[in-house]
């Protein structure tokens, strides 16, 4: 699987490759700083998965985008975007929001399917448009890498199991997914923590 300039998905790096993870000031930065001590490991968490690993800058920031808009803290995914827009191309933002819209449909109902386990409904077509899936504006594995850290958070296992499939015949590898979902975890963890109420 190639990205648009025919380079291998695995090996693309969308420009610009600083990432502002690391930094004192960035707009995650200042949600780490406001997470309650119940919540410190995730605060740990958060840096350390946005730094390093087998994901390009793209990877990366498309994966956090994608799994922040899943994980529904406006404050959250707010801060995401600001760091992802200083870091990654457009295009990767689009499909990072449009990978999340999409997962917010398919995984409810492939993952009804998946439950009632009847094959009466899986011989029924969908007739539901998705048609972003094959027309990525970034790359098609990276696409398919956001909407896999989506259906993490969301849990199909039918959709989870479909787009590792995909993302590993593309080019990437297990250790590319792995540091996917460790970010989503950590996004949705990041997500709930912000939300804990104050104790008495």
């Amino acid at each position: 699987m190639s990205g648009g300039d025919g380079a291998p998905a695995a090996q693309q790096a969308t420009q610009p490759s600083s990432s502002p993870a690391g930094g004192g000031s960035s707009m995650l930065e200042s949600v780490r700083a406001v997470l309650p001590e119940a919540a410190r490991d995730i605060k740990l968490n958060l840096q350390s998965v946005m730094q390093g690993g087998a994901l390009s800058p793209a990877q990366r920031w498309g994966v956090a985008l994608a799994s922040a808009i899943a994980s529904r803290n406006q404050r959250l995914q707010a801060a995401v975007l600001a760091d992802a827009a200083a870091a990654v191309e457009r295009a990767v933002l689009e499909d990072a929001r449009a990978a999340a819209a999409l997962m917010a449909m398919n995984n409810v109902f492939y993952r009804f399917r998946h439950m009632i386990g009847k094959e009466s409904y899986e011989k029924r077509p969908a007739r539901l448009r998705m048609n972003r899936l094959a027309q990525p504006a970034s790359n098609k594995v990276d696409f398919e890498l956001f909407a896999l850290a989506v259906s993490a958070i969301n849990g199909c296992e039918m959709c989870v199991q479909a787009h590792e499939r995909t993302v590993l015949e593309g080019g990437l590898t297990e250790e590319h997914v792995h540091d996917a979902v460790r970010i989503a975890a950590t996004i949705q963890a990041t997500a709930v923590s912000l939300e804990l109420a104050p104790l008495p």
